[in-house]
């Protein structure tokens, strides 16, 4: 059986995918900051809530002891928390926008992922996803036919073309891990204000994908629900 811990998955697509894996017959290690919100979106799937700060330390530890005294390891890792930024014009940005968005979506991986290696190394095919988006690709910022196109968000683009290149660089580092990314695409879901085209399901296809495929799929990719994503 398939243990996945899912970090900030009380909502959107990290409670999406929870809901997808769970029904899939994994078992779900719901992870999420608020204990409340956590409890009650794995109380509602049938998973078990695991608390987790992805920005403290301290946190992260005790959710990883906690998986060690009761699962024991971890099948796959799926790094999801992640915040948008201020909404804000670009030359109001700050230092500390910055320093949050990128300790949130870059930094936060890293300390996540190092914490879970152990428990990684005791899974007979570990993997890890990491949720990225293509609006960190280049290809797609600056091609006209494509809804990336159209806005402009510094902090979280640049945060997110670092996780991509983050995790190629993991796959070719951590030996037997297979680390890929996933673009969930233009979905509606906090984030945007739900003025995402895509359905929250469509949006957690290629996580799922990911997160579900044959050992032997490969590593250091990035894929969205269509297949590779140019970046």
């Amino acid at each position: 059986m398939n243990i996945t811990f899912i970090t900030g998955a009380n909502k959107s697509l990290g409670f999406e995918t929870a809901r997808r894996l769970t029904s899939l017959g994994h078992t779900v290690l719901l992870g999420a900051r608020d204990p409340e919100r956590g409890q009650a979106a794995a109380t509602e799937l049938g998973a078990r809530f695991v608390q987790i700060d992805v920005t403290d330390d301290a946190s992260v530890a005790a959710a990883v002891a906690d998986i060690e005294a009761r699962e024991g390891r971890v099948d796959t890792l799926i790094n999801n928390a992640g915040v948008p930024g201020p909404a804000v014009p670009a030359e109001q940005l700050t230092a500390a926008d910055a320093s949050h968005v990128f300790e949130t979506n870059v930094v936060s991986i890293v300390r996540v992922t190092t914490a879970f290696l152990p428990l990684l190394r005791k899974a007979q095919h570990p993997a890890v996803v990491n949720v990225s988006s293509g609006m960190g690709s280049q290809a797609l910022t600056h091609d006209p036919e494509r809804v990336e196109s159209q806005f402009s968000m510094p902090l979280y683009t640049a945060s997110k073309a670092a996780v991509t290149m983050l995790t190629t660089q993991y796959a070719k580092a951590l030996t037997g891990i297979r680390v890929n990314a996933a673009d969930p695409g233009f979905t509606a879901t906090d984030f945007n204000g739900h003025r995402g085209t895509q359905t929250v399901t469509e949006g957690t296809d290629a996580i799922v994908t990911l997160a579900t495929e044959h050992p032997d799929a490969g590593t250091g990719r990035f894929i969205d629900r269509l297949g590779p994503v140019n970046w």
